[in-house]
């Protein structure tokens, strides 16, 4: 027998279904004012494992003031944070990352002229030794460094390489195999493809796919409807800090989702108005003569 589903309780239908495990992440009602500015407002959000949500939005459209609060740079001025179901209030991004949300900027904070292998550490170097004698375990970084990017598929020549010497996708694909391995379950990829041409931007995609099959929870921020299209389980578009569009995959096509990246009811009134204007009841511009404007209501 099934209990009531006003009581609360969970229906017995399915035998041995048990409750729905939690996402990784989720955000309910959130928003954010600065003084008399808001910048965001009635924002949700959730983030499973295994898939990959894709936000889109304009410049302006509340996109990074969204990923610094998942990041835990600003803490939301109302509405709930969740991770794996508990409330949270982050008041900086290590305490994030301590629960495994890491972020990729797009500007990748990585410094050019160092190698890859200080790149990859940088900020976590591992040390030998203890008291003065306390050094760099440059061994241990390098070969750790070079065996998580050959996961990721990434076959460096020199490890010792400036990082600036790799492509704008390797430099993604590194920090990207540098938050897997600080532990990562929810990684942040702030506008990956948008300095990238369409051959490295199709290198950052594919390891966007390979984070998702390795059981993350990706969230891809971007302005592209085509690149979020590729890889996206799910998408949200937001304009003026505010969920315009939340739907998975199988509800929305490429042109769906153009459409709604393009302003769709902006263009949808617009075109209304367009049409409208094109009717015939505003008549012809001349007479049938052709001998200067025609005079109605004679």
């Amino acid at each position: 027998m099934s209990t009531m589903t006003e009581t609360g309780t969970t229906p017995t239908g399915a035998a041995g279904a048990g409750p729905e495990k939690a996402p990784l992440l989720e955000l309910r009602d959130v928003g954010k004012t600065f003084g008399n500015i808001r910048a965001l407002a009635g924002i949700g959000l959730r983030v499973d494992a295994g898939e990959v949500t894709c936000i889109l939005g304009d410049n302006g459209a509340g996109k990074s003031t969204l990923i610094k609060i998942i990041a835990g740079l600003y803490r939301p001025t109302s509405g709930e944070y969740l991770v794996d179901g508990e409330p949270v209030d982050f008041s900086s991004p290590r305490q994030a990352l301590d629960r495994g949300i890491a972020t990729v900027y797009q500007d990748l904070a990585m410094v050019p002229l160092m190698p890859v292998w200080r790149n990859f550490f940088l900020g976590s170097e591992l040390h030998r030794g203890v008291g003065p004698l306390r050094m760099l375990d440059v061994a241990r970084m390098r070969r750790i460094a070079d065996e998580e990017l050959r996961k990721m598929g990434i076959d460096l020549p020199d490890i010792d390489a400036p990082v600036g010497n790799l492509s704008g996708g390797q430099r993604q694909v590194v920090a990207i195999a540098r938050a897997v391995y600080f532990g990562a379950r929810v990684l942040i990829l702030d506008e990956p493809t948008a300095a990238l041409g369409v051959k490295q931007s199709g290198v950052v995609l594919k390891y966007v796919d390979a984070a998702r099959e390795a059981g993350l929870g990706v969230i891809l921020i971007t302005h592209n409807p085509h690149h979020a299209y590729l890889v996206g389980d799910h998408f949200v578009v937001i304009k003026l800090g505010e969920t315009e569009l939340d739907r998975p995959r199988s509800d929305l096509t490429l042109d769906d989702l153009t459409h709604h990246m393009a302003g769709g009811a902006e263009l949808d009134a617009l075109q209304h108005e367009l049409a409208r204007g094109r009717g015939p009841e505003e008549g012809p511009a001349h007479d049938a003569a052709g001998e200067g404007p025609a005079v109605q209501g004679r």
